[in-house]
């Protein structure tokens, strides 16, 4: 969820992870058990719960009964995820925190497999587009980067984002999940109410002619507490408003996992041409009424699909215009 939320400290990776996966069993655990069970203090036992309180976990205290959660959280688990892949060699790796998945692979370009794949529980600087901080509360969501290299050069690319789209709606269908259209450039939304469920973000490192390596980010949500939605400052949804029950998390990230290297190893051979349709289908700005605001101006317009490129087309007074996702972000009107 794209937010500018303040910085909060995580809890320490071995008793926070530990912490959670005794919440996450979906019932009461009382405090003494739980400082039982993590060898710590009980004053020790109550820091972590603040300070996952603090990054948008909502632990509610029940008297006489204990630490609670809403619902039963799964963490993340490379293994699992591994053996629900239809491909036992993912190259896949699970981090309690970082930065931000994408700035790991970044850093690690030169290491990481092509096609690895990296998850966190927690995102301390997750981002969207135009610099916007992506809330990351731990174990609710799904928070992953892919890093893909590709031969040709940045104009090659062009699409990407809205060719990974296109494979995340099919990966969540897949999984019952219906209901779903693409909002250009980069945005998952529910059709029925225009709230957001997911987000990509796509960054392009090396030649302009090739070779390239491409960051692609995704944000999904999961569950999201009361009052992270109310911070969100856009209508936002959850796996939870569109299934019952919730798919694992494990299975979500696998069933991706299968789809991203699919499509990817596709938009490698045949590039955006390869999405169009599937976008074209998914497109909810097509047709509608949008406000486009640039850097030098904003006004309104007529959502007309994508071209060749994926940019977006526009009809305005008559006029046809084509616009990119470096320069623009769009709203219904």
């Amino acid at each position: 969820m794209s937010h500018p939320g303040p910085n909060v400290p995580p809890a320490r990776g071995a008793h926070a992870r530990d912490l959670l996966a005794l919440l996450g069993k979906g019932r009461p655990v009382a405090g003494a058990e739980l400082a039982t069970q993590l060898g710590l203090s009980r004053a020790a036992v109550w820091k972590q719960v603040e300070q996952l309180r603090a990054q948008g976990l909502p632990v509610a205290a029940r008297r006489g009964r204990g630490y609670c959660l809403p619902w039963p959280v799964e963490l993340l688990d490379a293994g699992r995820i591994r053996a629900l892949c239809r491909s036992s060699n993912v190259p896949l790796e699970v981090h309690w925190s970082l930065d931000s998945t994408s700035s790991e692979c970044r850093r690690r370009a030169g290491d990481l497999a092509d096609g690895a794949i990296v998850l966190a529980e927690v995102q301390q600087a997750g981002r969207g587009r135009r610099g916007r901080r992506w809330i990351s509360p731990p174990g609710l969501n799904v928070y992953l980067s892919c890093m893909k290299r590709f031969d040709r050069g940045f104009a090659g690319l062009s699409g990407l984002s809205l060719a990974v789209g296109v494979v995340l709606v099919a990966s969540l269908h897949e999984l019952g999940i219906r209901g779903l259209g693409l909002k250009w450039p980069n945005d998952v939304l529910v059709t029925d109410t225009g709230a957001k469920l997911a987000g990509v973000l796509v960054e392009l490192s090396g030649e302009y002619q090739g070779p390239s390596t491409a960051v692609i980010g995704i944000g999904l949500n999961l569950r999201l507490p009361l009052a992270l939605r109310e911070q969100a400052g856009q209508p936002v949804a959850d796996l939870g408003d569109l299934a019952d029950p919730v798919p694992g998390r494990n299975r979500i990230v696998a069933n991706l996992a299968d789809h991203l290297r699919e499509g990817l190893a596709r938009f490698d051979t045949e590039g955006f041409a390869a999405f169009a349709a599937d976008y074209a289908r998914l497109d909810i700005l097509r047709g509608r009424h949008v406000r486009v605001s640039t850097r030098q101006e904003s006004y309104e317009a007529i959502g007309d699909g994508v071209d060749a490129h994926g940019a977006l087309c526009l009809r305005r007074d008559g006029q046809h215009l084509r616009v990119d996702s470096a320069e623009v972000s769009v709203r219904s009107a």
